[in-house]
């Protein structure tokens, strides 16, 4: 059945066919205020050589689609969100770069201005079925792979993954939608452990941060605080922070398992469609949970309940 919609008989059919190695995703954040660049670089396996098979983009346009060195007809190959992958050898490789679309309802790569300084932030929901909004996938999450994500955008910005975030590298001006000409940077962030892609996350923006740490085993886990500038005089940080800590205590004395990634970074975002989302060390969460007012205890205690389940 084409269409955007993976049917449970196709999702069983492609994870008997392949296995996915790892992508190399690359996103470009310094273009419209519309749409953004993407490409991933895809290595997968195929059991049965000789068949075809799919992956997913739900986005403006495809620009190239190479497979083992091979060229493919874009407008053939791209059609109803699918991207046909035929021909398949045992080990592939598959180059694709295309265009993706900001969105305003809380998939994929979400877009915010915001009406106090009018500064842009973004944000993706993944779940369940979303990640395809943003870069070419295998989407299905029994498909797990490694992600390495590349992402150019103003030089400004707080750019989060689920890797810790590295140095940026200067790349000199460009004209960004909605913010004119300003200092441009690319970061690359290194490989993450094998992931479903709907757990997998890119905020960014001008951000604030709170940081601190805790203890794990060891080793101390870095923690961040985030959220937009016009919402920080209202964030609780000591409180997040206090019931963050407490969780990795008890979780890892529940689970007898260590808090298994490199850092713990949470989000608070705007027009958020969910209460939270457990995104790999970027768990992202509805901004309602920044109050702006004093609250009844019962919200305070949703809250901590919230990041305990994210955590969990």
């Amino acid at each position: 059945m084409p269409g955007t919609n993976l049917t449970r008989e196709e999702a069983a059919r492609r994870a008997e066919l392949i296995e996915v190695d790892s992508y190399d995703v690359t996103i470009d954040l310094t273009g419209s205020a519309t749409t953004f660049g993407t490409a991933s670089v895809i290595r997968f396996g195929c059991r049965t050589p000789g068949a075809q098979t799919f992956c997913d983009f739900v986005g403006e346009s495809v620009q190239s689609v190479r497979l083992n060195g091979v060229d493919l007809d874009p407008g053939t190959a791209y059609h109803d969100g699918r991207i046909a992958l035929p021909d398949l050898a045992a080990d592939n490789v598959v180059e694709i770069r295309a265009t993706g679309r900001y969105m305003h309802t809380g998939e994929g790569l979400h877009r915010f201005v915001d009406p106090v300084d009018d500064e842009v932030y973004l944000y993706t929901q993944f779940e369940t079925a979303d990640s395809r909004r943003m870069f070419p996938v295998f989407e299905q999450p029994d498909l797990k792979a490694t992600f390495a994500f590349t992402v150019s955008a103003p030089a400004h910005w707080q750019i989060v993954s689920c890797q810790p975030t590295p140095e940026p590298v200067p790349l000199g001006e460009a004209e960004v939608g909605g913010l004119g000409r300003v200092p441009v940077a690319r970061w690359q962030f290194a490989p993450t452990p094998r992931l479903s892609s709907y757990v997998t996350a890119l905020v960014a923006g001008p951000y604030e941060v709170v940081r601190d740490s805790t203890a794990v085993g060891d080793r101390q886990v870095p923690l961040g605080l985030f959220a937009r500038r016009s919402l920080m005089p209202y964030l609780d940080a000591d409180n997040v922070f206090a019931c963050t800590k407490a969780g990795f205590a008890f979780f890892e004395e529940l689970f007898e398992l260590g808090y298994p990634f490199e850092k713990y970074d949470q989000i608070f975002t705007p027009e958020y469609n969910a209460g939270a989302m457990e995104n790999v060390g970027a768990v992202t969460y509805n901004e309602m949970y920044v109050f702006r007012a004093k609250v009844p205890e019962a919200m305070v205690e949703r809250r901590g309940l919230t990041i305990l389940h994210e955590l969990a």
